[in-house]
């Protein structure tokens, strides 16, 4: 900091430049050094209380999209949702149809009819919102001993060991709900079991963020409380 603030002040230029260009390479470094932390960081912000819908709201969402999963199943309409968490799906929201609407039954029936245009993709659903349709998702290339699995599973499987996302499959052959977290496949789900499990996922993950927010603001609340206590006399 001082060798820059000085070759800045007496113009030296060359040493200017060399610094400048050291640093860059020094942060660029950091940033890959601390990848790891800083993707746990933002996992931890994206999931705090402030970017989070409340237990109710979220619960009233994941009652209307399980209704929706149930519609498309019994009638054997193949489909591919992916929920967005902490890491952005922006990249392959990119290659798809970007939307902000509501999500309904009759709104994934529609999107996912074998006539329309963009039934073959994935929709990505972020904030309770369908963010984009007829998305493509990355294949997972590992070898797996159920040579039956289709395309629409693979993608399932690839997006969620790409990104932290939540990903649901519909099989349009024999109508098997799945659900793929961290590029591990749950399938031949009946209704009630894929209910229970997406609510698991959500519900459950965001109770346990609120009480370890608490927990967390409680013993800073302790810590400041003895730290008084030191400072003023009896």
């Amino acid at each position: 900091m001082v060798l820059s603030f000085l070759a800045a002040v007496l113009d030296l230029t060359v040493i200017w430049w060399l610094l400048k260009h050291i640093l860059l390479g020094l942060a660029v470094a950091l940033l890959i050094i601390f990848q790891p932390e800083l993707r746990n960081a933002l996992a931890r912000l994206g999931s705090s209380r402030l970017f989070s819908f409340s237990q109710t709201q979220r619960h009233e969402f994941l009652d209307v999209f399980a209704d929706a999963v149930g519609q498309l199943s019994k009638k054997r309409i193949g489909a591919l949702f992916a929920f967005e968490r902490a890491i952005s799906l922006k990249d392959h929201l990119e290659t798809g149809v970007e939307l902000d609407a509501a999500f309904s039954p009759e709104f994934a029936l529609t999107i996912f009819h074998p006539k329309t245009a963009l039934h073959d993709g994935g929709m990505i659903i972020a904030q309770n919102r369908v963010a984009g349709a007829g998305c493509v998702f990355p294949v997972s290339s590992r070898e797996l001993a159920d040579r039956s699995t289709g395309l629409r599973h693979r993608a399932a499987m690839g997006i969620t060991e790409e990104a932290d996302c939540v990903a649901v499959v519909v099989s349009e052959e024999t109508g098997q709900i799945s659900i793929a977290v961290d590029g591990k496949i749950d399938r031949g789900l009946t209704g009630e079991e894929f209910r229970d499990k997406i609510e698991a996922i959500f519900l459950l993950q965001q109770q346990d963020d609120k009480e370890d927010t608490q927990e967390t603001l409680a013993g800073e609340v302790d810590y400041a409380d003895r730290g008084s206590d030191d400072l003023v006399p009896d």
